[in-house]
């Protein structure tokens, strides 16, 4: 029987919804996948970002394809360029030497592959070498992965880099009523307890942090909240955050939407919290601007506002706002 999000609302109060939000819900509302070759990288780009010594320096980033993350969080949209079977052996060494040879020479690289970089079945333990072979020369390596694939054996793979290794974190909101509900089957505790352990071995963190998460409806409180998450996750020892507002697109955010359980931030939203976070100083904080013309009303200044962000993005510090009769 298909549940939908209403019927589950009507069953279970708003406190115990956490414990149905499950796999195959999420799943049910997913519309087709996108056909991906093994060999070939989902999308890759250069742009530029400034590293933890302050300098603004150049990134070679990869979109890995694989086999889809085993976590299903209710907001994520990343599974579309994923693939269903686990990843054929020499297919991700493939994908890279692709992307580089279409790529500019950069001090840094990042490895996003939709998911977990130390999900074996995502990314073969038998291509870590070559991996390593390949991102050799570069300043900084940095991939993705979830807190609860944190293993021993990470500090052994970094040691094999010529350079500095760094990995991304979910945390998406301490909400302690969220969180709990975005199937991403974590605590805050276990994004400290794999933060400190990944800093205690000379590997750097960045999380990422969601604004207006599904069940968090208030604009107000979805603001406080990211900015709470934010700090939590510098205490527990960061480098970085990057801010991402919370989008539609998966299926199950389309049914949450229209059962008022999720409300999309706004584009001023986005900018009070960014602007909150930087004035905190402790450390760097980067603003998501992808589709960021969905949090956006007015035509008239939305392409200012977003050049405003990405200035922030690269010098880290507030600017001057954007004037414009849509705010007033």
């Amino acid at each position: 029987m298909r549940w939908s999000i209403a019927d589950i609302f009507n069953r279970y109060t708003h406190r115990n919804l956490q414990t149905d939000i499950t796999n195959r819900l999420v799943e049910q509302y997913r519309p087709a996948k996108e056909a991906m070759d093994p060999f070939k990288p989902d999308f890759f780009l250069n742009e530029q970002e400034v590293q933890a010594d302050g300098k603004l320096k150049s990134v070679n980033t990869i979109f890995l394809t694989n086999r889809e993350c085993p976590f299903k969080c209710v907001m994520c949209d990343l599974w579309r360029h994923t693939l269903n079977e686990p990843t054929p052996k020499g297919a991700i060494p493939a994908q890279i030497e692709f992307a580089l040879d279409h790529l500019p020479k950069a001090d840094v690289i990042k490895l996003y592959n939709s998911g977990n970089f130390f999900d074996g079945k995502a990314i073969p333990k038998s291509d870590y070498g070559t991996i390593i072979k390949l991102v050799d020369g570069y300043e900084h390596v940095i991939v993705e992965n979830h807190p609860k694939l944190i293993g021993d054996f990470i500090p052994g793979f970094k040691d094999q880099l010529s350079g500095t290794f760094e990995i991304a974190m979910g945390l998406e909101s301490i909400h302690p009523e969220v969180l709990p509900k975005l199937n991403k089957q974590i605590t805050k505790e276990n994004f400290l307890d794999a933060t400190r352990f990944l800093v205690k071995n000379d590997i750097s963190v960045r999380a990422f942090i969601l604004l207006n998460p599904p069940f968090l409806i208030d604009e107000q409180e979805n603001i406080e909240w990211c900015l709470k998450s934010v700090d939590f996750a510098f205490e527990s020892g960061v480098s970085a955050c990057s801010i991402i507002p919370t989008r539609d697109g998966n299926g199950i955010m389309e049914e949450l939407k229209k059962s008022g359980e999720y409300v999309p931030p706004t584009l001023s939203a986005l900018e009070d919290v960014y602007n909150r976070s930087l004035k905190l100083n402790k450390g760097r904080v980067f603003c998501d601007l992808w589709d960021l013309e969905k949090f956006s009303d007015c035509e008239v200044c939305f392409q200012k506002r977003k050049e405003r962000l990405h200035q922030m993005n690269i010098k880290q510090k507030v600017l001057p706002d954007i004037q414009c009769a849509c705010v007033e």
